[in-house]
């Protein structure tokens, strides 16, 4: 009962956010998550958010959110550009990117303030201006509204998370599985051959700690998500035979 209820308010947000979106004229969105200890345990160089325990409560019982991308839009493929331009550097290919930390690239937003401590709580990046770099890369030259934007991608994120297949990555958590037990519980979650939607991205030694899962959603139909239907297929990640699921100590 309680996971349908998820379900429904999660559709609602979902529906009201992509109906203040403008039609951008791009294929599909990749929802990137990270798993956050397994994000701060393979940094050299830990950002904030890694640092302080207050900022990363909680994050061990879910995903947060790294961003949410649209695919290459018509308009610049039109002007030459390929997807691995797109994608290495987004829409400073238009407007270059200030130099220095996340906190230049642009100011901070000014959400309404729900909307904000949601954000919060969902994005420890934030602590290190994550949403401001990630808006100013993929959303900015396409005309998304900020709080439409910041509202779907938090809907599409609230959904994963009551999801069985987070379920599974929490219940095996300080261990390993297989790479395929985590397609075959994301399959069981959302369907029969959604796995292809779904790339597993890992760093460390090997390549064996997960640090994001990435998922392929159909920019016409991001208020079905999670439908089956509204899921398309990425290329494959970059994870060993066997993942380690790391937690915080």
């Amino acid at each position: 009962m309680l996971a349908g209820l998820l379900g429904l308010m999660a559709c609602s947000a979902m529906a009201g956010a992509q109906a203040s979106l403008p039609t951008a004229g791009f294929d599909h969105y990749t929802l990137a998550l990270t798993w956050h200890p397994g994000f701060c345990t393979t940094q050299s160089n830990p950002p904030r958010e890694c640092r302080e325990p207050s900022l990363h409560e909680g994050s061990q019982q879910k995903f947060v959110l790294h961003g949410l991308w649209p695919s290459l839009p018509e308009r610049f493929a039109e002007q030459g550009v390929d997807r691995r331009q797109w994608w290495g550097k987004g829409c400073f290919l238009e407007r270059p990117r200030a130099q220095g930390s996340f906190c230049r690239v642009r100011p901070a937003f000014d959400l309404p303030q729900g909307l904000s401590s949601e954000l919060d709580a969902a994005m420890p990046g934030r602590a290190s201006c994550l949403d401001r770099y990630q808006y100013a890369k993929h959303a900015a030259c396409l005309s998304l509204p900020e709080t439409a934007y910041f509202e779907l991608a938090l809907a599409l994120l609230e959904t994963i998370n009551a999801s069985a297949f987070v379920d599974f990555v929490v219940l095996n958590q300080g261990g390993e599985v297989n790479r395929n037990a985590l397609i075959d519980a994301f399959e069981a979650a959302f369907g029969h051959n959604t796995g292809r939607a779904l790339r597993l991205e890992c760093r460390g030694r090997g390549n064996r700690t997960l640090t994001e899962v990435r998922i392929g959603i159909a920019a016409e139909r991001v208020q079905a998500f999670p439908a089956a239907d509204s899921l398309v297929p990425l290329g494959r990640g970059r994870c060993a035979t066997r993942v380690r699921i790391a937690t915080f100590d």
